[in-house]
């Protein structure tokens, strides 16, 4: 461990400031569009089922959305919360009876020992027991009994009844020859019992949105897959994972039909809007190779017509991600101005050759997509990830395109408005591609400090805004290019302005100072302070110290080069602001390089000229660094006792005591030189005394 004899003020802030956490593990990093520009403007990304069916069917006026998970199943959690509803609004009599009723086989038995209960509690049990003893159609006697009592009798288990009727129909339908006909009352009385719930009939198990999911069942069951798809639809929009569960397992239902049984429903909207969510959204797949169902099911989807043009935007998509250009291009003419459409034309544009057409294309892509609209996390088959925000990534994708034609601005502007989504790219455009002036007027007008976090926020690790890392990146890059006195006022927080602040004093100190003591002083201050702090007040957010992940991850980028979507004068401005040198830490070569010019003004004979370098060794710059400082020392430094361990134990350089060797440095040089003729010397010397006195004496005789 060094041991430094630091100035109190170094000392002392040194030990205040807390101390960052570091990364266990790998963290996940976010896709970038800048690494491969050409991809990013040529995938179409996957969709998300979850937000296309979204867009399938309509909500019920009136229902209330889901609250709980309850969907009145026989699982045990639902039993449990069958039980607690049942209990409700009770007497503990009541309570105990109805438990007991409960565990009984016979619905009978039930009616008899329940006379104590109001009908629609001892009716309703009655028929739940005589479902559960595997009699449907005695149940279904009770639970009309139930809802043919007045409706000020049943407040508390209308739609409980109309809910049951409608399970106790459908099991019937599997045993009769009426099928059809029971199939049709079950789906009223599913139907019935959503209108119960608008009308205000207590429905503490949301009986009114799950009932969606089980006449979906029946009509299903009657052959009615369009109506089945609405309905789950309907049920995904109120709440219920059900819905989204069981359209999910139509897909996979549909993928096993027969080719002609699948033509033939393809034929049907709600069908054919369902099958292009799960092929758009890649919902069987990810990467690699396509299933052989999917393959079929988007065959049939192509060769089907019907209904096509209220869908063509999805249509399309599923077509470009497939490969099939012109027909993707043939249906957006039929498209509308929806975004997805317009991103579409700009990306056919682009693979056409039209920047200027698809610029436009992604301006009013961006126009049409709602702020708001997400489409979920995806991964990249890097297995980077994305957040997807459709307007985020067509603006992102439209700031290639502005990067190429110069509207550098535009470009970062259109990346930071992602804020988090996109902030690699945008900060690579902040300190490489922007020229300084460009960055901190866009700063100054546009981006004000937010609020900076709390302690218990820093603790609990939420993240700095966007903002705020913005206006970090501008003052490390003004600290690094020399603007000492603006940098400060940028950085999110008081221990970051004192660092900066401290860093700017020495650095205008060591150039204002005109003693070379006091200069090397002020360089190997400013020099230990960029060791110790760079990475936050000097680091690259991005390459190549990467900030971002406070030094202790990096990626992977290739070279920048001229080419059709990357201009020469972008790669100008980036080869002119990269780190100097660009190696990850460079701020360690900025401090040996302090270190150096300290040690240039200093007596090669002072303690604080070895000590300065030996401090300077122990930098971790590069091991070709540290044997140039060390091999330095060895030329030009003296002998000090603490040399065996040079570059780990160092003391503090004496830069008073070094003013002194400027006179000695010389004198000792002289000696050093003239020791050869220290014998001729001395002889010399008392000649010359001699001969002076002898003038003295013979000028004293004269003048008497």
């Amino acid at each position: 461990m060094f041991t430094r004899n630091w100035p109190r003020h170094l000392l002392c802030l040194s030990l205040s400031l807390p101390l960052g956490s570091a990364l266990a593990c790998g963290p996940d990093f976010p896709m970038r569009l800048l690494d491969n520009r050409g991809q990013s403007l040529a995938e179409l990304p996957e969709g998300n089922f979850g937000f296309e069916i979204s867009r399938l069917g309509h909500a019920i006026k009136g229902l209330k959305n889901v609250t709980t998970r309850a969907d009145y199943s026989d699982e045990p959690d639902s039993l449990a919360l069958r039980d607690q509803a049942e209990q409700a609004g009770l007497s503990a009599e009541q309570q105990a009876l109805v438990k007991h009723l409960r565990s009984l086989t016979d619905a009978r038995q039930v009616e008899t020992e329940g006379a104590q209960l109001p009908p629609e509690l001892r009716l309703y049990l009655a028929g739940a027991v005589a479902f559960g003893a595997g009699d449907p159609a005695l149940a279904v006697g009770y639970f009309r009994k139930v809802l043919a009592l007045p409706a000020e009798q049943r407040a508390s288990r209308s739609t409980w009844a109309a809910y049951s009727l409608g399970r106790a129909l459908f099991a019937m339908s599997a045993e009769t020859n009426a099928a059809a006909d029971l199939l049709e009352q079950s789906a009223k009385a599913f139907e019935q019992t959503r209108q119960l719930s608008i009308d205000g009939f207590s429905d503490p198990l949301e009986l009114g949105v799950a009932s969606l999911g089980e006449e979906a069942r029946v009509v299903r069951t009657a052959g009615d897959w369009n109506r089945a798809i609405e309905l789950y639809a309907a049920q995904n929009l109120h709440g219920s994972a059900v819905g989204y569960e069981s359209l999910r397992l139509l897909v996979a239902d549909l993928m096993t039909l027969p080719e002609d049984q699948v033509a033939e429903l393809l034929k049907g909207q709600p069908v054919q809007q369902l099958v292009t969510a799960s092929l758009i959204s890649r919902l069987g797949w990810s990467f690699g190779d396509q299933p052989p169902n999917e393959q079929k099911m988007i065959k049939l989807l192509q060769n089907s017509t019907r209904g096509s043009l209220e869908n063509a935007d999805r249509l399309a998509a599923m077509n470009y991600q497939q490969g099939d250009y012109a027909s993707a291009k043939a249906l957006l003419e039929h498209a509308g101005d929806g975004g997805l459409a317009w991103w579409l034309r700009a990306k056919l544009a682009m693979r056409e050759g039209d920047k200027s057409a698809a610029a436009a294309a992604y301006a009013k892509a961006a126009q049409a997509f709602p702020q708001n609209e997400s489409w979920g996390e995806r991964r990249t088959p890097d297995y980077d990830y994305e957040t997807l925000q459709p307007k985020c990534r067509v603006e992102g994708e439209s700031a290639i395109l502005a990067l190429q034609r110069g509207d550098y601005l535009q470009a970062f502007d259109q990346l930071y408005r992602s804020q988090r989504i996109y902030w690699f790219d945008a900060a690579t455009v902040a300190e490489r591609v922007l020229t300084l002036e460009e960055l901190k007027h866009y700063v100054d007008t546009q981006v004000p400090a937010p609020p900076a976090l709390t302690q218990q926020d820093r603790d609990n690790y939420v993240p700095l805004p966007v903002a705020a890392s913005l206006r970090n990146l501008l003052g490390r890059r003004l600290l690094r290019e020399g603007h000492y006195e603006q940098a400060p006022a940028y950085f999110d927080n008081d221990g970051l302005r004192h660092k900066a602040r401290l860093y700017g004093e020495q650095r205008m100190a060591a150039d204002s100072a005109w003693w070379p003591t006091r200069r090397a002083a002020a360089l190997f201050n400013a020099a230990w302070t960029a060791r110790e702090w760079g990475m936050d007040i000097l680091g690259y957010e991005m390459a190549p110290d990467y900030a971002t992940f406070g030094g202790n991850y990096m990626l992977e980028n290739a070279e920048l080069k001229v080419g059709p979507l990357v201009a020469e004068d972008e790669v100008k401005r980036q080869q002119a602001s990269a780190a100097q040198p660009d190696q990850r830490y460079h701020y360690r070569f900025v401090a040996t390089g302090l270190a150096n010019r300290a040690a240039d003004n200093l007596p090669h004979t002072s303690q604080a000229f070895a000590a300065v370098l030996c401090e300077a060794a122990g930098w971790n710059s590069s091991l070709e660094e540290q044997s140039a400082i060390y091999q330095r020392y060895i030329k030009e430094g003296p002998y000090v006792e603490w040399a065996a361990d040079f570059g780990h134990q160092c003391p503090y350089p004496d830069f008073d005591n070094a003013d002194k060797r400027y006179v000695t440095q010389v004198t000792d040089a002289a000696r050093s030189a003239l020791r050869p003729y220290k014998r001729p010397l001395q002889v010399g010397g008392v000649l010359v005394v001699a001969a002076g006195a002898l003038l003295l004496f013979n000028r004293r005789r004269k003048a008497q």
